[in-house]
């Protein structure tokens, strides 16, 4: 007999990466809960940047607009040079376009990403248990029991450890976190008001390697000083004061929150450890260059919920395998860049202001992993891994696809006659997520049956010349490509993905 579990999934860590992971759980029916052992949620601004993947991310559950009021568009650099002061494009104002409906960064400070998803839990029906620690836990064959630092014992089937670099759940497992710590190499991060300081501006004063960025709908700058080795600040707030006044002339004031970051750069050597996960910061730690770190984890927890809640619902063991398998390398690569732009910010060079393409994670791919063949089908532009684009398209109550795509479940698409006729004969399993099924139809007017591509651009986008049928997975990736032998070519996709 299968021992009953109390929970399906307890998380450890309350941010931006438990905070995510929960709300995709919930959002699937299962029973979570988060613990934190800090006493209330995170009040700096720490990590601010919301890249245009995560934005899309929390577009699917349904807090963009939300995070969009609380935030706003990064402001461009001025350089102060002595007396002078130089502007400076950190990086290209982007348009809109219809498969990247949200081209550029997000400022939004930390602090207010983490409300932002911590109301969405509250909305969903569950509450932070602040002020909990993790003291241990112990797996076998059927779950994990975790001891809490109330005393209770909790049994549940998965544990995700999102708790931060120093995490609990990970020093448990006994997995290494190889890289390194750079203990004289730190940086003071200030949450403060600045006498006299322009907010249309992340001004930087290079000699002096300072720099001060204004918080969007506050008074508020995120100021960063980095430290000469040997050099021990004091934190009271006068002396903070008149450490930045000596070196920019300036007066900060109404200090709020204070740390001093040190560069960390590690990363775990296995993700899964039988039924125990980690996940964003446990997982992987990098610089602050280039707004990396949140936006990973984001995309840790987005790539691991629907996973755990397909195998919950009897999915086969190796989909929780292609979690690491998918992320570690992306964490990998993620790294090597955040690194690169420290060290140029580093040795005050300009190229380390510089953000492009790869910092925007758009172009992240699981090409050539267990879930996306090298060898697989592929169309004009897209191979099963990559990121599913938005495109125009009508239905009833949308004209874009991404508003098909929101939710828990699965996507196909059905382009041409072939593809459409094979469509209501895909077998797919009623345990687990939903798949939904679309044809795919020219033409002009709200079809309720069809998705109408008036414009050709939906058609085009997906690069789609004849008949396919493509499946998108919960987390807006490919899952499959499918241009023949409809039924048994779509099961074999659907094998790895469903319950047996």
């Amino acid at each position: 007999m299968t021992e009953a579990h109390d929970i399906d999934v307890l998380v450890a860590g309350g941010g931006p990466t438990g905070s995510t992971l929960a709300a995709d759980l919930l959002r699937r029916g299962l029973r979570v809960r988060v613990v934190d052992k800090a006493p209330h949620a995170f009040e700096g601004s720490r990590a601010k940047g919301v890249q245009p993947r995560t934005q899309e991310v929390f577009e699917d559950f349904g807090v963009l607009r939300e995070a969009l009021a609380e935030g706003g568009p990064y402001p461009p650099a001025g350089l102060h040079l002595g007396p002078v002061t130089v502007p400076w494009k950190m990086q290209q104002r982007n348009k809109p376009t219809p498969d990247v409906p949200y081209p550029n960064i997000l400022l939004l400070p930390q602090h207010r990403t983490d409300a932002v998803l911590h109301r969405l839990l509250g909305r969903l029906g569950l509450r932070i248990e602040y002020g909990v620690a993790l003291d241990g836990f112990a797996q076998d064959t059927d779950g994990v029991t975790s001891t809490l630092s109330t005393g209770e014992r909790v049994r549940s089937t998965y544990l995700v450890g999102a708790d931060g670099g120093a995490s609990a759940v990970r020093t448990v497992t006994g997995l290494g976190f190889a890289g390194d710590t750079d203990d004289s190499d730190k940086t003071l991060i200030i949450d403060c008001a600045i006498d006299g300081l322009s907010r249309d501006r992340w001004h930087m004063w290079p000699k002096a390697s300072a720099g001060a960025c204004p918080l969007p709908h506050s008074d508020r700058f995120q100021v960063m000083i980095r430290l000469k080795p040997g050099d021990t600040p004091h934190l009271d707030h006068a002396a903070l004061a008149d450490r930045f006044h000596a070196l920019t002339g300036l007066k900060l004031r109404d200090i709020t929150w204070v740390s001093v970051f040190r560069p960390n750069v590690r990363l775990v050597e296995h993700y899964r450890k039988g039924r125990v996960f980690l996940a964003g910061d446990a997982a992987h730690v990098h610089t602050p260059a280039g707004a990396q770190g949140l936006n990973t984890g984001v995309q840790d927890a987005y790539n691991l919920g629907w996973k755990l809640g397909q195998a919950i619902a009897g999915a086969p063991d190796s989909l929780l395998d292609s979690y690491e398998a998918e992320r570690l390398p992306v964490a990998a690569g993620v790294l090597g860049r955040s690194s690169e732009l420290y060290q140029s910010l580093s040795e005050h060079r300009v190229a380390g202001l510089k953000r492009g393409d790869e910092e925007r994670q758009l172009s992240l791919s699981y090409r050539g992993g267990p879930l996306a063949p090298a060898d697989a089908p592929a169309t004009r532009t897209l191979r099963v891994g990559d990121r599913a684009p938005d495109a125009p398209c009508t239905a009833p109550g949308t004209s874009r696809l991404f508003d098909i795509f929101r939710g828990p479940h699965f996507t196909v698409l059905a382009f041409g006659p072939d593809a459409a006729e094979a469509l209501p004969r895909l077998t797919w399993p009623a345990e687990g997520a939903e798949l939904r099924r679309y044809a795919v139809r020219g033409g002009r007017g709200v079809d309720s049956a069809h998705l109408t591509d008036g414009t050709g651009r939906l058609t085009d986008i997906y690069g789609v010349d004849g008949d396919a049928l493509i499946l998108i997975r919960p987390d807006g990736y490919i899952g499959g490509i499918i241009t023949s032998d409809w039924a048994a070519s779509f099961a074999t996709a659907a094998k790895a993905l469903t319950p047996r």
